[in-house]
C-alpha cells in the first residue's frame, strides 16, 4: 500500500513592512521567507488595496526563486485580514469575502490583502484557498456585548488568530477537545488583547484597540468622563487623538519607547519610575484577567499567555504571580501566525474541521453557562 503524497501548502501573511510566507508538508517547514517592503517601494500606493499587484509579484518571485513549482500546491491559507464578523475557523476564500475586503467594509488592514493575493495563485490550480480565525472573529455572549451606551457596542476585536491557535494547542496537551474547555488567553503584543473561551469559542474580549489594559502603544480603557473632556479641551485635533489612542499611548506615552527590552534595561539600572510603569502594565493585565475568569463563572482549566512580550521573565512574573490562584498558568511566547495558519488549512484537509462558507453563517451566539 502506498502512502498519500504529502500536502504541500504556501502560508501568507502581509504586513506592513513585508510579506512573510512559507511552505508546509504536513510535517514541517520546507521554506519561510520574508519578503522586506521599504518605505520607497510603497510610496506610490494610494491604499492598502492599491499594493496587491505588487505583493503578489514578489509572492510569484520568491516561489520560482526558490523553485516551487506552482502546481506542487495542494492548498494556499492566508491571514484573514477584516472580512464581516462571523465565528471562528477555517473558511474557503470565496468571491463575498473578497469584495468585502477590496472595499475595505469592516476596516483597513494590509492583512486584507493576504486572501486576495492567495486566491489569484490557487483559482487557476483548482486548489482550494483558505483563511483562518480573522481578527473579526465573533463569538461574544449577547451580554459581553452591552458596553452602557447603546450608540457604543463592545468590540469583539481580537488577536483571535494566535488565541485560538494556543488554546486549541493547550487542550491537545491536555488530552481534551478545546470545545470542552474553559480558557483564558492572554496576548501581549504591541496591542494586547485578553480573551475567555467557553468551550470552544471566543465568548468575551478585550480588544487592544477599544479597552483593556495599556500595552506598549496603545492606552487601553480610560476614565471616560476625563477622556471626553479632553478630547473637546482644544488640546489635541482628531489626528493627534487617533495617534494617541493607537501608536503612541500605553508605554510609549509615559516612557518614549514601545520596547519592553528597553524599558527592562531602564529598570536595571535603576529607574524606578520606568518600574512603576511597566509594573501597572503587568497588573491591568491581571485585572482583566481575573474579569474573564468572574466571566466564565470562576471555571477555568488555564490560563494562556502568549504574544512576542510574552518572552519576558520580567512581564510573565508579575502577571503570574497576581492570577495563579484562579488557574494553572501556561506560557506559549511568541506570535506563530504561519503556523496558525498552516493548522487551521490542515485541519479541513485532513477531514477534522469543516471549512465554512463565507457569507452563509451569521454571527453564531451561544448562551452563558
Amino acid at each position: 500500500m502506498h502512502n498519500p503524497p504529502k500536502p504541500l501548502i504556501l502560508a501568507i501573511n502581509p504586513g506592513a513592512t513585508s510579506t512573510k510566507i512559507g511552505l508546509h508538508d504536513g510535517d514541517g517547514w520546507r521554506l519561510r521567507q520574508v519578503i522586506p517592503h521599504s518605505a520607497a517601494d510603497l510610496a506610490g500606493f494610494e491604499s492598502v488595496i492599491d499594493q496587491y499587484p505588487y505583493r503578489l509579484e514578489l509572492v510569484r518571485r520568491a516561489l520560482a526563486d526558490n523553485g516551487v513549482a506552482p502546481e506542487s500546491l495542494t492548498a494556499v491559507v492566508a491571514r484573514g485580514g477584516l472580512p464581516r464578523p462571523g465565528p471562528g475557523g477555517t473558511y474557503a476564500v470565496n468571491e463575498a469575502m473578497l469584495d468585502d475586503l477590496r472595499a475595505c467594509r469592516y476596516g483597513i488592514h494590509v492583512s486584507n490583502l493576504a486572501p486576495i493575493i492567495a486566491y489569484d495563485i490557487a483559482r487557476p490550480l483548482g486548489i482550494p484557498c483558505f483563511t483562518v480565525d480573522p481578527v473579526t472573529t465573533d463569538e461574544l455572549w449577547p451580554l459581553a456585548r452591552i458596553s452602557g451606551m447603546p450608540d457604543l457596542e463592545r468590540s469583539n476585536l481580537s488577536h483571535a488568530l494566535n488565541m485560538k491557535a494556543v488554546a486549541r494547542r493547550v487542550a491537545r496537551e491536555l488530552a481534551r477537545p478545546y470545545d470542552e474547555l474553559n480558557l483564558i488567553t492572554v496576548h501581549l503584543g504591541t496591542g494586547i488583547s485578553v480573551a475567555a473561551h467557553h468551550k470552544g469559542r471566543m465568548v468575551d474580549v478585550v480588544s487592544g484597540n477599544e479597552e483593556g489594559p495599556f500595552s506598549p502603544d496603545r492606552p487601553g480603557t480610560l476614565p471616560a468622563w476625563s477622556l471626553v473632556k479632553l478630547c473637546y479641551s482644544g488640546k489635541y485635533t482628531f489626528a493627534e487623538m487617533k495617534r494617541l489612542m493607537n501608536g503612541e499611548g500605553g508605554l510609549s506615552a509615559y516612557l518614549g519607547t514601545k520596547d519592553v527590552r528597553a524599558v527592562e534595561e531602564r529598570i536595571r539600572a535603576g529607574d524606578e519610575h520606568a518600574r512603576l510603569v511597566l509594573d501597572a502594565m503587568c497588573y491591568q493585565v491581571a485585572k482583566y484577567t481575573g474579569a474573564m475568569a468572574c466571566a466564565l463563572g470562576g471555571c477555568v482549566d488555564r490560563i494562556i499567555i502568549t504574544g512576542g512580550i510574552a518572552h519576558s521573565d520580567y512581564v510573565v512574573s508579575r502577571i503570574r504571580e497576581r492570577i495563579a490562584f484562579l488557574a494553572p498558568v501556561a506560557v506559549l511566547p511568541g506570535e506563530e501566525e504561519l503556523e496558525a495558519l498552516v493548522e487551521g488549512a490542515l485541519r479541513v484537509l485532513r477531514g477534522e474541521e469543516t471549512a465554512r462558507v463565507y457569507g452563509a453563517q451569521e454571527v453564531e451566539s451561544s448562551a452563558v453557562g
